[in-house]
């Protein structure tokens, strides 16, 4: 939900639609940017009824204005993933379907997730993994809650500290030797933003690469285009 991660979103989602199409080729979309003050604020206050009828709200938005699909582009905010979709009459791209089929495909079965700490603490996103086919493990409390703050205090604000790179790389090498898992899901926009994918000590999968290719799928599929 922070602009950050947005901004991130709507760049590859660009550049995506130009690598396929060629020329001056861009992607067709429509971007709701929500104020994150206070859907953060309803996050950390438990307050997930209001947080999810402003989904509801921004998706009836987008699907009137035209769209022909949805990405909720925050990991966090498919814990309300179920009710934007009753909502509207257009499908709904879950990340957490995409990331458990990359996993799959390449031969994963057990991963690191990194995330929030309501992502990696509450069911709705692990069951989803799960149901795909891939057993997602978490960090320690200690490291949980280093992580939640690194997210919301420095990177949803545009920050990128050397020191907080560290720690997350250390805690994906603490969960190679701890949990024996064969990758990491960064399972936060903004993860892969403090710590390239390349760079991570394990092999890395980042969730926001792997919804903006899902999306331009869909876009640019004959299906869709004779849609409209």
């Amino acid at each position: 939900m922070s602009w950050e991660s947005s901004a991130v979103y709507y760049r590859r989602l660009n550049e995506i639609t130009r690598e396929r199409l060629g020329g001056q080729h861009s992607a067709r979309l429509l971007l709701l940017s929500v104020d994150f003050a206070p859907i953060a604020a309803m996050q950390a206050e438990g307050r997930w009824d209001e947080a999810s009828a402003a989904m509801v709200s921004a998706a009836r938005t987008l699907e009137a204005a035209g769209a022909d699909a949805l990405v909720i582009c925050a990991n966090t905010m498919h814990l309300m993933a179920d009710d934007v979709a009753a909502a509207v009459g257009v499908p709904l791209i879950h990340v957490a379907d995409v990331t458990a089929a990359a996993l799959a495909a390449a031969g994963v079965r057990r991963a690191l997730l990194l995330a929030t700490a309501y992502t990696m603490e509450k069911a709705f996103y692990r069951d989803r993994l799960a149901a795909g086919g891939v057993e997602t493990v978490i960090p320690p409390d200690t490291d949980r809650g280093r992580l939640h703050a690194i997210i919301f205090d420095e990177l949803v604000r545009g920050r990128f500290e050397a020191g907080s790179k560290a720690a997350v790389a250390q805690m994906i090498r603490d969960a190679a030797v701890r949990d024996g898992v064969e990758a990491v899901i960064f399972g936060c926009t903004e993860i892969g933003m403090l710590l390239p994918t390349a760079e991570s000590p394990l092999p890395a999968y980042d969730t926001l690469e792997l919804h903006a290719a899902a999306a331009m799928d869909f876009a640019l599929s004959p299906a869709d285009a004779a849609r409209r």
